[in-house]
This record gives structure tokens, C-alpha cells and sequence, in this order.
């Protein structure tokens, strides 16, 4: 059995920001890792995903690109290359290789079994991520054995697809991005379309993200917020990383080909349903671009910047009059089902009574319980905390609240 003050668990951004800013406080502590130094990115990740965020935007505590490329946006081999020079660095201390098994509490320290052996901690940080496991219904153990299904973490590309029309649910960023791949190989798509939000990429001659780090929009914090809950399970903006400015949206989907359907809301007698409240799905997802916009509009006008580009509006999301509303799933349609419906993070090892009636992690901006933070999920503390720009913050406060909790901790 090993002793140690703060564990952490994932040495992926949050846990390598997390270490580096406990590293500054000369706190003790040990990073555990089931794979390599960003295990997530490297094998969880399709061969063509790029980040959301350009270059420039990825800092961490201590750490930032400086590369010849900041407006580009990294591959994941790069992001991979990123994390590992940066765990380097900051030498930290990560054990590879170490999956934890269960994490529990006793006598005022928590027990943390792996496959590597225990660990007794003080203080335990839970750095895994928010998306370990893909949310995938339950109707699915309905659908035929004939047909293909898959998630964002086991899809590499799509000449891994069986032949055949594919089915995309989910469209937030990963379903938009998977879709418009995936018919760009010229397979047959369909897109179940559900809440998402639309945004460009480019808005007066800056790229969306800068505007919205400029204008406030990404530092948001729990206080300016009514619904947390609800902040917490918005889905991502409908971006990819292309220099090419491109506007990932329902209306350009449909312009190459992909059929959009409502969201997919159960499964019948061998039949998909989908909702008939696309229009509506897509009027709102209008509407929340436009505040966004209007917000950093205001900002423009009140920052004496000059800008490349005038303020606009867009197009409405275009919509078809009657799409459907079934899909049989044995007529040969489709043969591959993409489930990019979301993600959980994945805690089971976790037995502590910490979880809400519906299994999410209970905390208030990271703080779980005595010893017990997480940190990396989404608006942990602000609108930013999962991006790799953003959890360097979450991980100075938590960092200095471990150092500050130091001998303190409740039984």
C-alpha cells in the first residue's frame, strides 16, 4: 500500500493542468493514467477530428502553443504531441499504465484500489473527463443485428462503414462533423436532429471563439447562471476547425446530400420514430446564434476596435415542409447507425455517495466533498472549463483549495 497527500486521476489536460498547478504550491501528489498521457485523444478519437479551437487558444498553467500555425487547429496526434511536451515540461509525475479499480473512504482518507496495487490519499482528484462513455438509449438493444451501430469513441472513418445509408443521431458538433464526413465518402446520410446550436465559424473577420473569449461570453461563471443543470447539458456549437472558414450547419448539410429528421425519440416494432418538432429544434437553435451574436455585436461596438467585417445575420436553418417521422429499419435502408447522441463520463469505480437520482456527479465548481474534486467537466466553474484554453482556472482554485485545506479535512 502507497501513501500519498492528492491523487489524481487522468492525465489528460485537466489532470496535467491540476498537476502543474499543485506542483507550484510544492503539494505532493501522483498522477494515474489506464493508458498513455492523453489516452482519450489518441485512442478515442476519429482519424480526421480536429479541435473546435485554434491554436493560440490552447493554454494550460505555464504552458502554450508556440508553434508556426496559431490560427491552424491541431489534429489529435498533435494534441497528443501537445499534452506529452507539456507533461514533460512540468515533469510530472504520472504512473501509466494504471487503471483504478474503485475509490472509496475510510478512517479520513480514501482508499483507491488498481490494477497496479492501493493508494491511501488525503485528497483525490477526478480528471477523467466527461466523455468516457457515449449516451446511447436503450431502444437500441432493438435495432437489428444486421446493422452496423458505432459511437464517436469506436468510429475511425468511414471506410471502416459497412456499404450502405448511414444514420447520424445527434447533432450537435461530433454528429454535424461525423455526417458531413461520412457523406462525403458518398454514402446515403441521415441526420437525427435534436437540440443544437448553430454558430459560425468566422464572424467579423475573427474566429467565433476569439469574439466569444473577448466579449465575455466564455467566461461566464455558476453566478450568472439560473439553471446550472441546464447549462451543464447544452450541447456543444455546431464548429469544426477549418481554415477554410467553413459553416458547418444544418443548411450546408443539406446542401451535400443529408437528409435531417427530427430527433430520434424511440423504437417500434423494427421502426425508428423521430420527433415532428424540427422546425421548432431549428427555429431555436436560430435564436440562441442571435443572442450570442448580439451579444458579441455589442461588445464590438463598445471595444473601439475596428473590425474586417460588418455585423449580420444569417439565413434561417432551412427546414423540408414534411420531413419524416419513421424509418424501418429492416427494409435495407440503412446499414449503420452512428450514435453521436452525447457522452457521460464514466465513474462507476466511484463508491461514494455523491451522485443525484439521475447518476451525475454532485459538486459545486469542483469542490465534491472534503478531498474529493473533479474537475474538466462542463461549466465546472465557467462556460470554458472543458476547453483546453479553459481548465487552467479550475485547476489554480482547486489547487489552492487543497493547499489551503491542508490537515483540515473533515472525517
Amino acid at each position: 500500500m502507497r501513501h500519498i497527500s492528492t491523487l489524481i486521476i487522468g492525465a489528460g489536460q485537466a489532470g496535467l493542468a491540476m498537476s502543474h498547478c499543485l506542483a507550484e504550491r510544492s503539494e505532493p501528489h501522483v498522477v494515474l493514467e489506464r493508458g498513455e498521457i492523453g489516452n482519450s485523444w489518441a485512442q478515442e478519437r476519429w482519424d480526421n477530428l480536429t479541435m473546435q479551437s485554434p491554436n493560440w487558444q490552447s493554454r494550460l498553467p505555464g504552458y502554450g502553443y508556440t508553434g508556426p500555425d496559431p490560427d491552424g487547429y491541431m489534429t489529435m496526434p498533435e494534441v497528443v504531441a501537445y499534452l506529452k511536451s507539456y507533461a514533460a515540461q512540468s515533469a510530472a509525475p504520472v504512473e501509466a499504465g494504471v487503471t483504478v479499480t474503485s475509490v472509496t473512504r475510510e478512517d479520513g482518507h480514501f482508499v483507491v484500489a488498481t490494477d497496479k496495487g492501493v493508494w491511501h490519499a488525503t485528497n483525490v482528484v477526478i480528471a477523467t473527463g466527461a466523455c468516457n462513455r457515449p449516451a446511447i438509449p436503450a431502444f437500441a438493444n432493438e435495432v437489428p443485428g444486421e446493422i452496423t451501430q458505432v459511437s464517436p469513441l469506436s468510429y475511425r472513418n468511414p471506410s471502416e462503414l459497412p456499404a450502405g445509408g448511414v444514420l447520424v443521431v445527434g447533432a450537435s458538433a461530433t454528429g454535424v462533423q461525423l455526417a458531413a464526413e461520412i457523406r462525403a465518402s458518398g454514402r446515403p446520410v441521415t441526420l437525427a436532429t435534436g437540440n443544437h446550436i448553430r454558430m459560425p465559424r468566422h464572424y467579423l473577420g475573427h474566429d467565433i471563439t476569439w469574439l466569444m473569449e473577448q466579449s465575455g461570453l466564455f467566461s461566464s461563471t455558476l453566478d450568472d447562471i439560473d439553471d446550472v443543470t441546464r447549462a451543464r447539458s447544452l450541447p456543444s456549437l455546431q464548429l469544426i476547425g477549418d481554415r477554410s472558414r467553413r459553416f458547418l450547419d444544418l443548411n450546408v448539410l443539406q446542401g451535400m446530400g443529408v437528409e435531417v429528421v427530427g430527433r430520434l425519440v424511440g423504437c417500434h416494432a423494427g421502426t425508428f420514430q423521430f420527433s415532428g418538432a424540427l422546425a421548432n429544434a431549428a427555429a431555436l437553435s436560430d435564436l440562441k446564434m442571435n443572442r450570442a451574436l448580439s451579444v458579441v455585436d455589442a461588445w464590438a461596438q463598445q471595444s473601439g476596435l475596428t473590425f474586417a467585417e460588418a455585423p449580420r445575420r444569417f439565413a434561417p436553418t432551412s427546414v423540408p415542409e414534411t420531413p419524416r417521422l419513421t424509418l424501418p429499419l429492416a427494409g435495407g435502408e440503412i446499414s449503420t447507425i452512428v450514435w453521436a447522441s452525447g457522452f457521460q463520463p464514466d465513474m462507476l469505480w466511484l463508491h461514494l455517495p455523491h451522485f443525484d437520482e439521475k447518476g451525475r456527479l454532485q459538486h459545486r465548481g469542483g469542490i465534491v466533498a472534503p478531498g474529493l474534486y473533479v474537475l474538466g467537466l462542463p461549466f465546472l466553474r465557467t462556460r470554458k472549463s472543458t476547453f483546453l484554453g479553459g481548465v487552467g482556472a479550475d485547476a489554480r482554485v482547486l489547487a489552492q483549495h487543497i493547499s489551503e485545506t491542508r490537515g483540515r479535512m473533515a472525517a
